[in-house]
C-alpha cells in the first residue's frame, strides 16, 4: 500500500499538470469594499483560483471547503509561512492532530455550555445593561462605538481573566492583530501595529498569570494554566492572541450584522419582536450572510485534486468561508438575509476539528443577550436617515459604523 502510494505520487508529479485558473485583475481594494461579486466570479472559474493580489489560491465553493476541512492531512493548518504564526505565535489555530487537540482541550472548560449559561451569561447581561444605561435619554448613536465594540471587549476581558485592561485597549489589540493576519499585501505599518499589540498582550498576561496559577476559576487563562497537559508560556501567549482576535471581532460584528439585517427587513424585525426565540435564528443567519471570519489559509501538503482543480504541494489555499456561505449550490437566494431560512449547516463557525471553540459563548452572548436587550431598551429602532452604515473587509468583515436612531 505504501509503495503503491509512493509510485503513484511519483507518476503524478511527472505528469504535466494543467494550470490552475488565475485572476490577475482582482484587487485587495475591491475585495475589502465588497467581496461578494468577486466571489461569484471566482466560483465560476474553478474550485481553486490563483488570485495574484492575495498570493493565494482562493476556494469559494461550499462543498470544496467541506472536503478540505475533512482532510487535514492534505489541507493542513500547520503552516510555517502563515501570517497567524508570524503575528501571534504558533497557536492551536495552526496545528493539527494531537497537538491541536491538546491545546484545544486546555481552553474548553471555559466554554462548556453549562459554564457559559450559568457563569458567563449573568456577566454578559450585566455588561450589556451597563452599556445601554449610558444611552438613557439619548435618541441616536453609532452602535459600533457605543455598544457592540465595548460589549464584546468587556466580555472578552472577563472570559480571559485579565485585570485592569481598558476595553479600548483590547479592542485596539484585536484590530491590530486581525489587520496583521490579513496583511497579504505586506504593509510594514500594519506589521508594526500588530507587533506592538502582541507585546502589549504579553504584558497583560504577565500581570495576571501568577494569580491564575494559584487559583482555579472559569477564565480561559485559568483553564490553560491548570490544563491536564501543561501549557508553556509561549503556548498560552499564542492562544490568548488567537482568542483576542476571533473572540472579539466575531461577536462584535455579528451583533452589528444581525441588527443591520433586521433593520433593513422590517417584516423580519416584526417577527423577531413578536417571538424572541427567533433572535437565535437571526444570529445564525447573520453569520451566514456576512461571516465575521471570512477567510483562513490552509497549506497543501502533497499534489492533489480539489474538485475540478489540481493543486501542488506547498500551495497556499484561502478557504473563503464568506463565499461558501453564499454559494447558490448550497443556499437559495444566498445574498438575501432570511431568518426563516431552513436550518442547514453553514460555515460561520468553521468546520471540522477547528470548529470554533467559542460557539456556545457567542450564541449566548449575541443571540440570547445582546440582541434582545438592544431592541428592548431602544424602542422603535431604525437606521439613521442621514448616516448610512459602512461595511468593510474580506478576511474579516462586518459593519465599521452602524448609526441608528430610536424613539422612547
Amino acid at each position: 500500500m505504501c509503495m503503491f502510494k509512493t509510485i503513484q505520487s511519483a507518476v503524478f508529479r511527472k505528469t504535466a499538470m494543467p494550470s490552475t485558473p488565475t485572476s490577475t485583475e482582482i484587487t485587495i481594494a475591491e475585495l475589502t469594499a465588497d467581496p461578494y461579486p468577486t466571489f461569484d466570479r471566482i466560483r465560476k472559474l474553478g474550485s481553486a483560483v490563483w488570485v495574484s493580489s492575495a498570493r493565494l489560491h482562493l476556494v469559494t465553493r461550499f462543498d470544496d471547503i467541506i472536503r478540505a476541512e475533512r482532510n487535514h492531512e492534505v489541507f493542513a493548518s500547520t503552516n510555517p509561512n502563515s501570517l497567524v504564526n508570524k503575528v501571534m505565535g504558533h497557536s492551536l489555530l495552526r496545528k493539527d492532530g494531537e497537538a491541536h487537540k491538546l491545546e484545544r482541550n486546555s481552553i474548553e472548560p471555559s466554554f462548556r455550555a453549562d459554564v457559559v449559561k450559568k457563569y458567563w451569561g449573568p456577566r454578559f447581561q450585566a455588561i450589556c445593561a451597563n452599556l445601554l444605561d449610558t444611552l438613557e435619554g439619548e435618541n441616536e448613536t453609532d452602535l459600533f462605538q457605543s455598544y457592540a465594540a465595548p460589549m464584546a471587549s468587556q466580555c472578552l476581558i472577563e472570559l480571559l481573566g485579565f485585570k485592569d485592561v481598558a476595553w479600548q485597549d483590547i479592542a485596539w489589540w484585536s484590530q491590530a492583530l486581525m489587520d496583521g493576519v490579513g496583511n497579504y499585501q505586506g504593509d510594514t505599518e500594519i506589521s508594526s501595529r500588530a507587533a506592538a499589540a502582541s507585546e502589549a498582550i504579553d504584558d497583560a498576561i504577565e500581570a495576571v498569570i501568577e494569580t491564575h496559577r494559584k487559583e482555579t476559576n472559569p477564565s480561559i487563562l485559568s483553564s490553560m494554566t491548570h490544563a491536564k497537559h501543561t501549557q508553556s508560556l509561549e503556548q498560552i501567549r499564542a492562544n490568548t492572541k488567537v482568542i483576542i482576535g476571533g473572540g472579539l471581532n466575531e461577536p462584535r460584528d455579528s451583533i452589528l450584522t444581525t441588527v443591520l439585517g433586521l433593520l433593513t427587513t422590517p417584516h423580519q424585525l416584526d417577527a423577531v419582536l413578536s417571538d424572541q426565540e427567533l433572535y437565535a435564528n437571526a444570529f445564525e443567519e447573520a453569520i451566514r450572510w456576512v461571516s465575521p471570519i471570512g477567510m483562513y489559509v490552509r497549506r497543501v501538503t502533497e499534489d492533489t485534486v480539489l474538485g475540478d482543480t489540481m493543486l501542488r504541494a506547498e500551495d497556499q489555499v484561502g478557504l473563503c468561508i464568506s463565499a461558501a456561505n453564499r454559494d447558490p449550490a448550497r443556499f437559495e437566494n444566498p445574498h438575501t438575509f432570511n431568518i426563516h431560512r431552513p436550518r442547514i449547516q453553514h460555515l460561520g463557525f468553521g468546520a471540522g476539528p477547528h470548529f470554533c471553540a467559542g460557539t456556545w459563548a457567542s450564541r449566548q452572548m449575541v443571540g440570547k443577550i445582546a440582541l434582545p436587550m438592544i431592541f428592548d431598551r431602544l424602542p422603535n429602532l431604525t437606521l439613521h436617515p442621514d448616516h448610512p452604515p459602512v461595511e468593510r473587509g474580506w478576511v474579516f468583515r462586518g459593519p465599521t459604523t452602524l448609526p441608528v436612531v430610536w424613539k422612547n
